[in-house]
């Protein structure tokens, strides 16, 4: 993307019927092609979609173009028809696979290495704290991911959430690059996620939690051992997921 438009949720804005919005694209933004979904609704009420626009179009230059409805087959070999409603479902509900399934590329957060509470780098388990803004944040837990630092991909052991064993209890998204060894302060880096391990959960003690670290570190690597986007096309067969988290 060169140019984006972001048009504020604002009343003068909502407040524009589909005439009136699509007047401004034709006059205005004067684009050369409109890609939209057969259930694309704009405009005051919802009062235009695809037909509207197809019909307004007609004898402009503009060229509209419907997509036809994308199918895909998750984890737990449902068959669904993949919308930005559902994606945001799956990765609010962790389901990080099915997710990159509907993407054809797994879900990443990205933004800048900021300083934390550098509890990691105590027990032995330094973590990268990234500073997410604007970004939809998927269900708190222990995830499987992985991170590219200067052309070196990294497993990574990702941590959302506020840890409850510790009393500082703010929400942090950290990971711990299996690997890595190096400074990360103030690089903007990408954490592709991959699958979700666990929930959080407090331990007793540090020992106790770092001994499931270890549990969790051998999980990552298992998971990281197969790329989810590899065995979508045998998704009926092959890909393991949780049909408890399922969307009815």
């Amino acid at each position: 993307v060169t140019h984006l438009v972001e048009l504020p949720p604002s009343s003068d804005v909502l407040g524009l019927t589909a005439e009136e919005f699509f007047a401004i694209l034709r006059d205005q933004v004067r684009p050369t092609s409109i890609v939209e979904g057969p259930d694309f609704h704009f405009g005051r009420g919802r009062a235009g979609n695809i037909r509207k626009m197809l019909e307004w179009s007609a004898g402009t230059q503009i060229r509209v173009l419907e997509l036809a409805p994308q199918e895909a087959v998750l984890a737990d070999l449902s068959l669904v028809e993949v919308s930005s409603t559902l994606i945001r479902w799956l990765v609010g509900h962790g389901r990080m696979r099915d997710a990159a399934i509907c993407l054809t590329r797994p879900y990443a957060l990205r933004g800048p290495v900021i300083r934390g509470f550098a509890r990691g780098r105590t027990i032995g388990v330094p973590t990268a704290n990234l500073e997410v803004r604007q970004q939809l944040i998927p269900l708190e837990g222990i995830y499987a991911g992985r991170c590219a630092i200067d052309g070196t991909v990294f497993p990574a052991a990702v941590s959302i959430g506020a840890p409850p064993t510790f009393a500082e209890r703010a929400f942090q998204v950290e990971a711990h690059l299996l690997g890595f060894s190096g400074e990360l302060y103030g690089r903007t880096i990408e954490l592709e996620m991959i699958d979700w391990l666990r929930e959080q959960r407090a331990y007793s003690t540090v020992e106790a939690l770092r001994l499931q670290i270890d549990r969790d570190l051998a999980r990552v690597r298992q998971c990281l051992a197969v790329d989810p986007l590899r065995r979508q096309p045998s998704a009926r067969r092959a890909l393991a997921g949780d049909s408890s988290k399922a969307p009815a």
